[in-house]
C-alpha cells in the first residue's frame, strides 16, 4: 500500500444489507462452480463467548454422608405391623430430593454484556450461514453456596482467582462435556428466528494462563500500545512489556488448536481483535488451505510507536498468517502496512498486500456499526419517557451537554472537563445557562488517581462557576440503567464524545439514533476515533486543543435548526446504513473474494520426498538447477554477507561428485562472487547475471552471451539510476557486465518503494519502448537487462546439451526464477502419461554463441528423454505464492535438506547394489 500515492477511498453510503448478502451468495455459487470448497459455515473466533457460565457441583454419591445407624429394636411382645417398613428392607424408594438433585444441571448460563456491535453482527449472519463461535468461557462463577468450589477453599490459589470463582483445574472431563452440551442447545435472544444454527464452542484455559494473557499482556502491553500509550504509562514503574508473553502465546495456541478441531474444508474463519493476534499464523501452519480473516477492532498505531514493542516481529508475523486483515479505518491499515515494511522489511504488492515469502496477505478496512434496529426499539422503551420528562423539568431553561465514557485515561474525560471550563471562560454568557452531565462508567481496571483527578476538576469548576442555584457540572461515576442512558441521550442539546484515541465508539451512534425522535441535536467527535472518518457531519475536533473544543461547544449550542437537521439527517443515514449486520456481511464478502483470487485458488503442494527419491534413484542422468539468493542462502540486508552454509557446500560437493549429476548455479550475482564462494567445487556449472554469462562444469572460463548484443543502453539507464540514487538516501547502483541494478534495501522502505515505482514507470514508458531491454522489479531492487538474456534461456541451453537427462530438479524463489520454471513447461498442461515425449528447438542461448550463421544453422531440434513426472520445479516460499513451479518448500534450508537426503539415499543404495 503506497502511502505516498494511494488516497483513502470514501465510504459508500448507498450500500444495503440485501445487496451485500446477494453478492455473498453469488460469490459462493461462483466458487462452487470452480470446484473450490465452500461449506456455508463461518467460524467466529472471539476472546470471550457471549455467554457467562456459573457452576455448582452435584454431590457425588460417595460424598453424601450416611445417616447414623438405627439402634437395635428392643424385643416387644407386640408383633410388628405388616404395613410398616422393616429394617433392612432394600425395596424402599430413594428420597425424592436425591433424585431431583441427580437431574439438576450443574451449569447455568446467562448473557455476557459488552461487545454488543460485534455480537449482534455475528448473530445476524445466522440468517444466511451456519456459524461456530469459539471463545473462552471467562471466569466460571460459583452459583451455589451449598458446596464451596475448590478454588474458593484456598485463598492462596496459584491462579489468583477471587473466592467466588471456580478453578478450571477442579472441573472433570464430564463437567466440561456437560457445559459443551448445554452450549450446543443455547440460543441467543438476538439470533434470527428462522436462522441457521449458531454453535458455541468453549476454549478451556488454565486460569493462570487466562489471566496472564488478558490482565497481563493484553491489558498491560498491547492495549496501551494500540492507544498510543506505552506500558510504563499505565502500569507500575517496574512494568515489563515482555512479562506476560508466555501466557499470551499459550492462550493463542489453545485457540488455534480448538479451531483446528472443528474446522471443515470450505469454512471461513474470522478472528477478532488484539487478544488473538498469533492465531492466524498458527492456523496457517495447521490448516494451510484455510481462508482466514483477522479483524482488529482497536486502533493500530503508527509504526514509530509500534516498533517499541519487544515482540513486534512475532506479533506482525502472527497477524500475517491471515489471508485478509481488516481494520476500522484506512489510516489504521496504512499504519499496519508501514509497520510491516519498516519493522520486518516485507514487500508491498501492487495491490497493497503484504508479501511474506510468497504468501500475500490482503489489507483492508471496514468500519463497524451498531444494531440500528435494536437501538431504535430500545429508545421506545416505556420507562424512558418519564425519565426524559424529569430531566427536562430539572434543567428547564438550560442547555444540556451530555457525555458518557468509561473512566479510562484514553477516553479524554479530563480534557473534556477542561474544555468545558474553557467554554465558561471564553463565553461567559453560558454561565448559569448550560450544564454538563458527565457519566463515567467504571473501567475494567480501576484508576484511583484518574478518578481523584476527575473529582477534583469537577469540584474546581463547580466552585469557580457555580452558585447556590446553579451547578455547571453533574458527574455520575456509575453504570446507569438502559432507560436512564437513552433518556440522557434523547434530552441532550449537544453530545460531546472526545476520546484521545479510540476504535469504535457505540455511544456516538446511539446518540444519533436517540436524537431522531427529539431535538436532532449536533454531535462533537474527536478526530482520533475510528468512526470519525464515516461520521463526517459531526463537529470534529482535536481533544487536546481546549480552545477548539470550547468553540465547537459554543457553535453546537448556537447552531441553527436548519443546520442541525441537515447534519443529523446525514449522520442518521450513515449510522442506519453502516450497521453491525452490514459490517458482518461485508467481512464474509471480502474473505470470499479473497478465496476466489488466484493467489488462494491454487495452493502449491509441498515437494513429495518419496517421489523425488524414487525418480532420482532410477535416473541414469540428472540435472540440478539452483538459484542462489533465497534458494541456497537466505536473503540478507547486506548482499556480500550471503555466504553459503557448511550444509550447502556439503550438498553441492556431494552432488557434483556423482558422475550421473549435472549441477548448475543460475544466479543474478556476478561471476566474481560465484567464483569466490563456489569456484572451488569441481564440476559445478555456473551462470551469472541472470543468464548473461555461463561457465560450464569443469571449465574455468566464462562465456558472454551479450557480446553480439547492442549494450549501448546501459549508459542511459545508468544516468536515470544516478538521478534516483541522489534523491534516495541509502540506495546504490550495481553495474554488471550484462545488466544494471538499482538497490534500495538500505533506504527508507516506503520512500524507496515509491521511488522504485517512479523509476520503473520512467524506464518502461520511455526507454524500454525504444531499446531491446526489459525492466524487472526484484526484492528491494530494480534491474534492467537485455531482452535476449534471462535464466530461462540458460535452462534451455543446459537441457539442449543434456537431452538424455531423466530427472530435473530446479529451485528458485523470486520473479526471475519464474523464467526457469517457464522453460521447463515442456509438456502440455495436464499431461501425466509416463510415455509422453518432448522436443526442444535450439534456444537463443545456443545460437548466440555460434561463431557464424552457418554454425548456428547446424543446431536442430532434439528429443528429450525426460517424462512429465520427473520434472521437479520447486518454488521457495509459502504454498499460496503465485508461481509456475509444480512444488514448493518453505525455506532455503529445506532445499539443502532435500539434496542431502538424496545423496545419502543414493550412498546407502550403492553398497547394497555392489554386493549383489
Amino acid at each position: 500500500m503506497d502511502s505516498f500515492a494511494e488516497p483513502r477511498k470514501p465510504i459508500d453510503n448507498s450500500i444495503s444489507l440485501a445487496d451485500v448478502r446477494a453478492q455473498v451468495h453469488k460469490l459462493e455459487e461462483d466458487l462452487r462452480d470452480k470446484n473450490i470448497p465452500v461449506s456455508g459455515r463461518i467460524i467466529q473466533v472471539c476472546h470471550y463467548l457471549p455467554v457467562t457460565c456459573a457452576f455448582a457441583r452435584r454431590p457425588r454419591p460417595e460424598e453424601i454422608p450416611s445417616p447414623p445407624a438405627t439402634p437395635p429394636a428392643k424385643a416387644a411382645d407386640i408383633p410388628p405391623s405388616p404395613t410398616e417398613p422393616q429394617p433392612g428392607d432394600s425395596s424402599l424408594p430413594a428420597p425424592k430430593d436425591a433424585a431431583l438433585d441427580k437431574a439438576r444441571p450443574q451449569w447455568s448460563l446467562a448473557v455476557r454484556y459488552g461487545h454488543s456491535a460485534m455480537v449482534s453482527g455475528i448473530d445476524s449472519l445466522a440468517t444466511t450461514h451456519e456459524q461456530i463461535v469459539i471463545g473462552w468461557t471467562g471466569d466460571i462463577q460459583a452459583s451455589s453456596p451449598a458446596e464451596p468450589p475448590v478454588a474458593s477453599a484456598v485463598t492462596s490459589d496459584p491462579s489468583g482467582l477471587p473466592t467466588s470463582k471456580v478453578a478450571t483445574s477442579s472441573l472433570t472431563d464430564e463437567d466440561k462435556k456437560e457445559l459443551e452440551s448445554m452450549l450446543e442447545e443455547y440460543r441467543s435472544r438476538d439470533e434470527p428466528e428462522n436462522g441457521k444454527k449458531i454453535h458455541y464452542v468453549p476454549v478451556w484455559l488454565d486460569d493462570k494462563d487466562a489471566h496472564g494473557h488478558y490482565d497481563g499482556y493484553c491489558k498491560q502491553t498491547l492495549w496501551p500500545l494500540f492507544h498510543y500509550l506505552l506500558w510504563q504509562d499505565v502500569a507500575t514503574e517496574y512494568a515489563s512489556a515482555d512479562a506476560h508473553w508466555a501466557p499470551y502465546a499459550a492462550v493463542n495456541a489453545a485457540f488455534a488448536r480448538r479451531v483446528a478441531e472443528v474446522y471443515r474444508p470450505g469454512d471461513l474463519i474470522w478472528i477478532h481483535d488484539y487478544h488473538l493476534l498469533l492465531v492466524p499464523s498458527l492456523l496457517r501452519q495447521a490448516l494451510p488451505d484455510a481462508a482466514v480473516g483477522l479483524f482488529v477492532h482497536t486502533p493500530f498505531p503508527s509504526s514509530e510507536v509500534f516498533r517499541c514493542l519487544p515482540r513486534r516481529k512475532e506479533i506482525l508475523d502472527g497477524m500475517l498468517g491471515a489471508n485478509l486483515i481488516c481494520f476500522q479505518t484506512y489510516s489504521y491499515s496504512r499504519h499496519f502496512t508501514s509497520s510491516c515494511v519498516r519493522v520486518c522489511g516485507y514487500e508491498v504488492t501492487s495491490r497493497g498486500g503484504i508479501d511474506v515469502q510468497g504468501h500475500v496477505t490482503a489489507i483492508g478496512y471496514c468500519p463497524v456499526g451498531v444494531d440500528a434496529d435494536r437501538v431504535a426499539k430500545d429508545t421506545l422503551r416505556p420507562g424512558i419517557q418519564p425519565k426524559l420528562d424529569a430531566l427536562r423539568a430539572l434543567y428547564e431553561g438550560k442547555k444540556i451537554i451530555v457525555g458518557r465514557d468509561k473512566l479510562d485515561v484514553v477516553k479524554g474525560v479530563v480534557q473534556k472537563l477542561r474544555a468545558f471550563e474553557k467554554l465558561l471562560q471564553d463565553y461567559p454568557q453560558w454561565i448559569g445557562n448550560v450544564v454538563l452531565i458527565q457519566v463515567t462508567s467504571p473501567a475494567l481496571t480501576d484508576s484511583p488517581k484518574l478518578e481523584r483527578q476527575v473529582s477534583e476538576l469537577v469540584a474546581h469548576i463547580n466552585g469557580e462557576y457555580g452558585s447556590l442555584d446553579f451547578i455547571p457540572v453533574h458527574h455520575y461515576h456509575q453504570t446507569i440503567k438502559k432507560d436512564e442512558f437513552y433518556a440522557l441521550l434523547s434530552v441532550a442539546d449537544l453530545g460531546v464524545i472526545t476520546p484521545l484515541r479510540d476504535g469504535m465508539n457505540t455511544t456516538s451512534m446511539e446518540f444519533v439514533i436517540s436524537q431522531e425522535r427529539t431535538k436532532k441535536s449536533p454531535l462533537i467527535l474527536s478526530e482520533f476515533m475510528g468512526i470519525s472518518s464515516t461520521m463526517t457531519e459531526a463537529l470534529q475536533i482535536n481533544p487536546w486543543n481546549m480552545s477548539e473544543v470550547a468553540a465547537a461547544m459554543h457553535r453546537g449550542l448556537t447552531m441553527s435548526e436548519e443546520e442541525k437537521l441537515r447534519r443529523h439527517q446525514q449522520l442518521y443515514k450513515t449510522v442506519t446504513t453502516h450497521t453491525s449486520q452490514t459490517w458482518a456481511a461485508m467481512l464474509a464478502k471480502k474473505l470470499l473474494e479473497r478465496l476466489g483470487s488466484q493467489n488462494m485458488a491454487r495452493q502449491t503442494p509441498f515437494i513429495p520426498k518419496g517421489q523425488l527419491e524414487q525418480h532420482y534413484l532410477k535416473a541414469k542422468k540428472r540435472l540440478f538447477l539452483f538459484d542462489y539468493d533465497g534458494t541456497l542462502a537466505p536473503i540478507v540486508k547486506v548482499p556480500s554477507a550471503a555466504v553459503p552454509s557448511k550444509e550447502t557446500l556439503e550438498a553441492l560437493e556431494t552432488l557434483t561428485a556423482d558422475p550421473k549429476n549435472v549441477v548448475y548455479i543460475i544466479s543474478g550475482r556476478d561471476g566474481e562472487f560465484l567464483e569466490q564462494h563456489l569456484g572451488h567445487i569441481k564440476n559445478l556449472g555456473m551462470s551469472a547475471e541472470h543468464g548473461g554469462f555461463i561457465r560450464e562444469p569443469g571449465e574455468s572460463t566464462w562465456r558472454n552471451f551479450t557480446e553480439s548484443l547492442d549494450m549501448s543502453w546501459m549508459s542511459e539507464v545508468l544516468e536515470i539510476f544516478k538521478y534516483y540514487t541522489e534523491r534516495t538516501t541509502g540506495s546504490h547502483i550495481e553495474v554488471k557486465k550484462s545488466s544494471i541494478t538499482w538497490h534500495y534495501r538500505s533506504a527508507d522502505p516506503e520512500w524507496g518503494l515509491f521511488q522504485c515505482h517512479q523509476c520503473q514507470d520512467l524506464l518502461e514508458n520511455n526507454l524500454a519502448r525504444k531499446r531491446p531491454i526489459e525492466v524487472l522489479v526484484g526484492k528491494k531492487n530494480l534491474e534492467v537487462r537485455p531482452l535476449a538474456v534471462n535464466k530461462g534461456e540458460i535452462v534451455k541451453r543446459i537441457l539442449y546439451f543434456n537431452p538424455d537427462a531423466e530427472f530435473i530438479f530446479c529451485a528458485g524463489d523470486d520473479k526471475t526464477d519464474e523464467d526457469m520454471f517457464r522453460a521447463l513447461l515442456l509438456f502440455p498442461q495436464g499431461t501425466t502419461s509416463p510415455t509422453a515425449t518432448a522436443r526442444l528447438d535450439p534456444p537463443l542461448s545456443v545460437t548466440l554463441l555460434a561463431s557464424s550463421k552457418e554454425d548456428a544453422d547446424k543446431f536442430g531440434p532434439v528429443d528429450l528423454a525426460i517424462t512429465p513426472d520427473a520434472v521437479f520445479t520447486t518454488a521457495v516460499g509459502h504454498s499460496s505464492k503465485r508461481t509456475l513451479a509444480s512444488w514448493h518448500v518453505t525455506t532455503p534450508e529445506e532445499v539443502v535438506e532435500h539434496m542431502l537426503h538424496l545423496v545419502r539415499v543414493a550412498g546407502e543404495q550403492a553398497p547394497s547394489s555392489s554386493s549383489l
